[in-house]
């Protein structure tokens, strides 16, 4: 193997547990837009399978409607928002705060996509990440994608369980 093989094998190894937990498929959204939260989930907890997959919505995301999945069960847990929501001309207080699809079954060596369809408020701050906490259990063991970094405007996240997170854009 060349001393430039090399060097990119152990790149690529070095870079793979980055890509090891749960992201989001867009990595971008525009405050004010609607945005669809494509959550990737890669592989189970230590080898066993997936059989839970829980998503906690940020304040400033509302309209959420999760995408059924065929062979998995979906349901929404409601509750009060810290403020209240102009959304079409309608005020809202309350709406999805977590999303939870369960039942089905995810073998570890498999990939699979969760989704929901929501809005991105005007209350969200521009140039600043948001993130959706998931926790993912399986058969055995529990990952919780929980880690939130405190400086919300940095762009790296160094924890070894991070929240799935998207960067919010301001209006054109």
């Amino acid at each position: 193997m060349s001393k430039k093989s090399c060097l990119f094998v152990i790149a690529a190894l070095a870079a793979s547990p980055a890509s090891a937990h749960i992201t989001l498929e867009t990595k971008q959204a525009t405050v004010g837009s609607y945005y669809k939260a494509v959550f990737a989930v890669p592989h189970g907890c230590a080898g066993s399978p997936t059989v839970k997959i829980r998503v906690q919505i940020p304040e400033g995301v509302i309209a959420v409607k999760p995408m059924p999945k065929a062979g998995w069960s979906v349901d929404v847990f409601e509750g009060k928002y810290a403020n209240e929501y102009d959304y079409h001309g309608n005020k809202l207080a309350s709406g999805v705060r977590e999303v939870a699809w369960s039942g089905g079954k995810l073998p570890d060596h498999n990939y699979d996509e969760f989704v929901i369809s929501s809005f991105l408020t005007n209350s969200l701050k521009p140039n600043t990440t948001l993130y959706f906490p998931v926790v993912q259990e399986c058969e055995t063991g529990v990952s919780r994608w929980i880690e939130i970094p405190a400086d919300r405007e940095g762009h790296s996240h160094e924890g070894k369980s991070p929240a799935p997170g998207v960067k919010l854009l301001p209006k054109p």
